[in-house]
């Protein structure tokens, strides 16, 4: 009976690792309410920049961007990442190697595999873009590794 209790609480302790993370209690300056959010957005850019989620790899048009401009967040229309930073990375998602200063945050992110990524947010309105990783080319080492549905591009003039 004893090393079945055991058992069964080692069992467990990988699901605990893999619940949900507590709903966060950040506030950013651009604050709507979930009603609002689903009105603004369309389904598919509601579910990344709103509820995490993540585009299929090479689906979206702005991977494959390559004049001058800007890339703005597609939930407030902050600028986020310059044209000059993006690079192709292979990965099937715009890629940048630095941001414009201020204009995203971060936090710690565990997925399903338990691997600890850093997330990546629009620091406006709190807008989930993806994941920042220390695999990038020079001059920063940095690959931001961003949804195309979180983003809208503006070419410069």
């Amino acid at each position: 009976m004893q090393r079945r209790t055991i058992l069964h609480g080692i069992l467990a302790l990988p699901l605990g690792l893999l619940a949900a993370r507590p709903a966060q209690a950040e506030t950013f300056p651009l604050m709507l309410s979930d009603a609002e959010w689903r009105a603004r957005l369309s389904p598919a850019a509601y579910a990344v920049l709103r509820q995490e989620d993540t585009e299929p790899a090479f689906s979206s048009p702005l991977n494959d961007e390559k004049r001058a401009g800007l890339f703005h967040c597609a939930g407030c229309d902050q600028a986020l990442f310059d044209a000059a930073a993006k690079f192709d990375s292979g990965t099937g998602w715009p890629s940048f190697f630095q941001e414009l200063p201020g204009a995203v945050g971060y936090r710690e992110d565990r997925n399903l595999f338990l691997m600890l990524r850093t997330e990546e947010h629009c620091s406006n309105c709190g807008g989930h873009l993806g994941h920042v990783f220390d695999d990038g080319p020079a001059p920063t080492g940095k690959r931001h590794c961003i949804n195309g549905l979180a983003l809208t591009f503006r070419p410069a003039v």
